[in-house]
């Protein structure tokens, strides 16, 4: 009996110390884990996993009870049995009773403190959500708000910078709604990180979105710095504009006065020179008088250049107010110039030309208006095919045919020698010139011959010895055909 109770005390106490072997392995580090902090900087996702943890930790300590009532059991056995080294054996049962009650208090409070802390971040995390959806949209719009109160803007006109301060105004009363929103968003991120404190838990990170609220507070801060900056950009180019809306309007208001004197100047030129009204020493000082007229008009050209001296320093590109630019009135002008001194030279040629080459003035009138009918350009010349035109109209016989555009290529090779391609007025009016002069010559002689014989067909050797002077008359008698006839 004595041998079976020794037998029985050695296997109760190692199958003691062998299931508080297993136990002490299981529960190694255990209350450790049950008192971390860890939760504190989980996010949602990974809160919930650790609670899903806990949910299997808690069923692993339900199975692990047996185990310490058998533990417990055995204890009790022995102190009945009276083990004499009984002492050792209750202290480590003790020891392991009250971990066992330490690790049930700790996951009690664990699952307590993990539900608590799960519902807080749920509210952390409804907020991040929430500021999420509004940050993304309303930094694009600050990113768009700044582009255009930074955008450097390039105008020409009065209206045009007008347009610019309404936009402007425009985007100042969205100002009001957009701060709202801006307080908004602070106030969640402000609600995370104070329910984050309040309840002893550091803030995560936002899992939805990049965009700091720092980020968002210096664009805002930003935009409300250019807002005036732009204001006064604005202000500065629209009393730019008004500078220079006066400046259009003054010399506008000049060259719609100048443009239409040089225009008309310009239509009574043109008319002189299509006709001629009185001798040509009359239209000789009705052009003068107009040089004249031209001349004394010449201030006013200046001035108009000094405006148009303070439009080009102003940049300034377009003017609605007038249809004339400087560059148009000055080759208006500079035209006007030329032609009337070409026109008062011309004039004087042809009144060089009456005097020596004896041509009349009602010829010489015949000629410029039968030049100016078909000089239909305006251009004081002719092409081959108006000059053609105008010589038959002037009674210059022309046939269309062969014979006769040989004879009108000898006549271009004539009026036309570095062959341009067309005829001017003065080149004409020498051709013209000549033919009558010919014309005139060969009447004068036939006349004189007429005279000589009287009126008969032929004249004898002795008439022309007897009426021209010997050395004329030999060189007549050498030359011309004797006459065969009946009488």
């Amino acid at each position: 009996f004595f041998k079976h109770s020794l037998e029985r005390l050695d296997h109760l106490v190692k199958k003691f110390q062998h299931k508080c072997d297993i136990h002490e392995e299981w529960s190694n580090g255990k209350i450790d884990l049950l008192k971390s902090s860890d939760f504190k900087q989980c996010s949602l996702n990974d809160l919930r996993a650790l609670s899903r943890k806990h949910l299997a930790f808690e069923s692993d300590l339900a199975a692990h009870q047996d185990r310490v009532e058998q533990i417990a059991a055995i204890a009790q056995e022995l102190n009945v049995l009276g083990y004499e080294k009984i002492q050792a054996i209750n202290q480590r049962c003790q020891k392991l009773c009250n971990e066992w009650d330490e690790l049930g208090d700790l996951t009690q409070k664990r699952r307590s403190t993990l539900t608590d802390a799960e519902k807080i971040v749920e509210r952390i995390d409804s907020l991040f959500l929430e500021y999420a959806k509004k940050a993304a949209p309303y930094s694009n719009w600050l990113d768009g708000a700044r582009e255009d109160l930074i955008d450097m803007f390039f105008i020409h006109t009065l209206d045009e910078i007008c347009g610019l301060i309404e936009a402007h105004n425009q985007f100042k009363a969205t100002l009001g709604d957009a701060d709202a929103e801006y307080k908004t968003i602070m106030r969640l991120v402000d609600d995370a990180q104070q329910t984050s404190k309040d309840n002893n838990l550091d803030l995560p990170p936002n899992p939805y979105t990049n965009i700091q609220s720092e980020e968002i507070k210096s664009k805002w801060n930003e935009v409300q710095a250019l807002v005036p900056q732009r204001d006064q950009d604005l202000q500065t180019e629209y009393a730019k504009q008004q500078q220079n809306e006066r400046f259009r309007l003054q010399f506008a208001q000049k060259a719609n006065v100048v443009g239409p004197w040089i225009e008309r100047q310009h239509e009574l030129l043109q008319q002189l020179t299509v006709q001629v009204v009185g001798t040509l020493e009359q239209h000789q000082k009705k052009l003068e008088t107009m040089e004249t007229s031209a001349a004394q008009y010449r201030p006013h050209i200046d001035e108009l250049e000094k405006y148009n001296q303070q439009i080009q320093e102003c940049m300034i590109f377009e003017n609605r107010h007038t249809p004339y630019t400087m560059e148009v009135i000055r080759v208006a002008w500079e035209q006007l110039h030329t032609q009337l001194t070409r026109q008062i030279a011309e004039i004087k040629n042809q009144i060089y030309t009456l005097e020596k080459k004896g041509i009349s003035e009602e010829q010489m009138n015949e000629f410029r208006a039968a030049f100016a009918h078909f000089d239909k350009s305006r251009s004081r010349r002719l092409d081959p095919k108006e000059f053609r035109s105008c010589l038959i109209a002037c009674g210059y016989n022309i046939r269309e045919d062969r014979q006769g555009d040989a004879d009108f290529q000898r006549i271009m090779a004539n009026v036309d020698p570095t062959h341009t391609g067309f005829v001017t007025f003065e080149s004409f009016l020498d051709f013209m010139t000549r033919e009558c002069s010919e014309e005139d010559s060969v009447d004068q002689l036939t006349l004189a011959f007429k005279t000589l014989s009287a009126d008969k067909p032929y004249i004898t050797a002795e008439v022309l010895k007897r009426e021209l002077p010997p050395d004329q008359a030999h060189w007549c008698i050498q030359r011309m055909k004797p006459y065969t006839g009946a009488d």
